[in-house]
């Protein structure tokens, strides 16, 4: 196959699949400006403030101070950036920072990943229980057997709500919406490219092979390797067109979606995620080996809770 040839298919591949990726774009940048507003307006009026104060007493259960909570509602509600900003104002140790950024990492972003998730084939509700108690129960685990002091000295400060004029907020988050959307677009457009691209070039079959033994631990079927290499790299948002396109065109069964996002709901994004929380404070290996072994867990018992379903259905 001569070079011009293989162009021409590339060029004919890549055009057919813009019109799919520019459908989800459309989709994703309407859920994103409504539901980021709705967070800055919750922010602005000290909202968020109030329900991070109201959840205190639970975080102590996971040895956590009470302002650790408005950690975690600034990155459950909109990304794990906002949730590096409060991090970063509060005097936390590393045991607690790792603690932290688990439960972050298992829930976070989740009015925008929770409706792709559905999208896909799963439960909105169960979404959000699966990820919001797999986040409250790893956070318990990790306060029971990660090394330290686990009554370690408490900070006492707050960050509080926004001081800005209500005008001067809404510029803000209007630029910020912006860059966001310019990102989301470039990455949706452009993994929707490659995906179709590694198809047809037989690259997605050769991933799969590479990728199978690591799947069957996970309880994942080998077609699903892709997408679970995306979601790991990429995350969930930006993931959301290629998940969307297979799932639609029927490449992936609603089943198979299902038991995926069961693991990438609390295991996602394990690059970018991970490195910033790195940062912040927190240990490397806990942060990605605890959430594999409660993804684990989440697949098989999804698998297991399936099986009894189709034996009662005959």
């Amino acid at each position: 196959m001569t070079a011009t040839r293989v162009s021409q298919r590339a060029l004919t591949v890549a055009k057919g699949a813009i019109p799919g990726a520019l459908r989800t774009v459309w989709w994703m940048v309407r859920l994103t400006v409504m539901v980021s507003f709705g967070v800055e307006v919750l922010r602005y009026f000290g909202i968020l403030h109030w329900m991070s104060e109201s959840l205190s007493p639970l975080f102590g259960l996971v040895g956590l101070p009470g302002e650790a909570a408005l950690a975690f509602i600034s990155g459950y509600f909109v990304n794990v950036y906002a949730a590096v900003a409060v991090i970063d104002t509060l005097n936390l140790d590393g045991r607690m920072i790792t603690i932290l950024a688990v439960m972050i990492l298992c829930a976070h972003n989740m009015l925008i990943e929770s409706p792709v998730q559905q999208k896909c084939g799963s439960s909105l509700a169960r979404v959000f229980m699966v990820r919001t108690l797999g986040a409250l129960a790893l956070g318990f685990c990790l306060h029971l057997v990660l090394p330290g002091p686990p009554d370690a000295a408490l900070s006492n400060a707050v960050v509080m709500p926004g001081t800005l004029p209500l005008t001067e907020a809404l510029r803000k988050w209007a630029i910020d919406t912006i860059l966001l959307i310019i990102k989301m677009v470039t990455l949706i457009i452009s993994l929707s490219v490659l995906q179709r691209l590694l198809a047809e070039f037989g690259i997605i079959r050769l991933l799969s092979k590479l990728f199978r033994p690591l799947l069957v631990v996970f309880g994942l079927p080998a077609r699903t390797s892709f997408l679970w290499i995306v979601a790991n790299v990429l995350g969930l948002a930006y993931g959301a067109a290629i998940m969307i396109e297979e799932t639609e065109r029927g490449k992936i069964s609603r089943g198979d979606a299902d038991l995926l996002n069961h693991h990438i709901g609390v295991s996602h994004s394990n690059l970018e995620d991970i490195l910033l929380l790195y940062a912040a404070g927190a240990c490397f290996w806990w942060m990605l080996l605890s959430r594999w072994g409660l993804a684990i867990v989440l697949v098989w018992e999804r698998r297991l809770e399936n099986s009894v379903k189709n034996r009662f259905r005959r």
